[in-house]
């Protein structure tokens, strides 16, 4: 693959790997300092990014920086000198490395995240389990005239300009069906298709499509002004879907028991001593992981037939309730769980850009924790 030549372009084939849109509604992922149009001769990966990630960038005159956590996770208020992201940010644009961030996005991707984490503890027949909802999206569905050679791609293509119909790395997405449509064309109106004073019966075809809500307004004004119709007809539909998995289930080796486990996941994660609740001694048929915090997947590994749950930040009344409901777990803490992941990240850039610099070394990132 060809070396990408600007910031965005870069991420525009990252991207291709991991969806942005794929990211849970409240993440904050892709660019989120910087010039897309800058090269991206110099490029680095981490894990976070600290003050010591930071002061690497600056010696290493990185052009970007593609981080798994977010630099910027909340709205900041200025850009001033000091620990905390703000003093990052204004030191990092100060020396003209980009930042971006993949996250959740990197979490539920084929290869991402998640699977490098089931592959870490030798999990087989891998399936995946826990919606991650992306961000708000509407249904729009709209009729065209049957008769007319190509309106419904016409309409299509104009509102796939405008960001619609897209799932995934998917463009041009849409459903048809077939029917009549009716309606009594009054005084001074001009119809595409039937008579003035009449009511008319005709053939249209249902056009029906995704769009984010955030790019509705753009959309519907694309729908409008390619329709051929007077007055276009139009549905907006809230939605809740394309969820993808953030966990992973699967089989363990045979005789493995809680105990056994725990004991995998200090060996494989570099986790010393990795809390546990439930039965050491029971033996474990499925076994799910979560990278991060997945105390809110918990239910979902349990319905999707785990045993155990692998994953971090566990707290005590979700360690409870996962007891409850017959799901053991083992908590090694949340980098702990997303480290496996980070070699993957590294390769996939490393097919984008000349040796990136590996930023994720525990000196440079160390888990708070440690």
């Amino acid at each position: 693959m060809a070396h990408a030549r600007s910031v965005e372009d870069l991420l525009a084939a990252l991207a291709e790997r991991l969806p942005l849109s794929r990211a849970a509604a409240w993440d904050a992922v892709g660019l989120q300092l910087g010039d897309p149009a800058a090269p991206a001769r110099r490029v680095g990966v981490c894990h976070e990014v600290t003050g010591d990630v930071v002061a690497r960038a600056e010696a290493d005159d990185l052009d970007l920086l593609v981080a798994y956590h977010p630099l910027i996770f909340r709205p900041l208020r200025g850009l001033v000198s000091g620990p905390g992201p703000e003093g990052r940010a204004l030191r990092l644009a100060r020396a003209g490395t980009a930042v971006a961030a993949v996250h959740t996005a990197f979490d539920v991707a084929p290869g991402g995240a998640a699977d490098a984490l089931a592959e870490a503890l030798g999990l087989d027949d891998v399936r995946g389990f826990g919606p991650l909802h992306g961000g708000e999206t509407v249904k729009v569905t709209t009729f065209v005239p049957a008769a007319s050679d190509g309106v419904a791609d016409t309409i299509l293509d104009a509102v796939a300009a405008a960001g619609a119909a897209r799932v995934g790395n998917y463009t041009h997405c849409s459903f048809r069906s077939e029917g009549a449509g009716s309606f009594y064309a009054g005084r001074g109106t001009q119809p595409a298709a039937g008579r003035v004073g009449e009511l008319n019966r005709e053939p249209e075809v249902r056009l029906e499509f995704v769009a984010p809500r955030a790019r509705e307004a753009d959309v519907l004004a694309a729908l409008v002004n390619a329709h051929p119709y007077e007055e276009p007809a139009y549905d907006v539909l809230d939605r809740r879907g394309d969820a993808a998995l953030i966990g992973r289930v699967g089989t363990p080796r045979a005789g493995t028991t809680l105990g056994s486990l725990a004991e995998q996941v200090a060996a494989s994660l570099g986790a010393a001593a990795p809390r546990v609740a439930g039965n050491r001694g029971a033996a474990l048929g499925r076994v799910a992981v979560v990278p991060g915090a997945g105390a809110d997947f918990a239910a979902a590994a349990r319905a999707a037939g785990a045993d155990a749950l692998v994953t971090g930040d566990l707290g005590h009344h979700a360690a409870r309730q996962a007891l409850d409901r017959g799901l053991s777990l083992v908590d090694p803490g949340h980098a702990a769980t997303e480290r496996p992941g980070l070699a993957k990240l590294r390769a996939w850039v490393a097919e984008l850009a000349e040796q990136p610099a590996d930023l994720s070394d525990e000196d440079l990132d160390p888990d708070p924790w440690s």
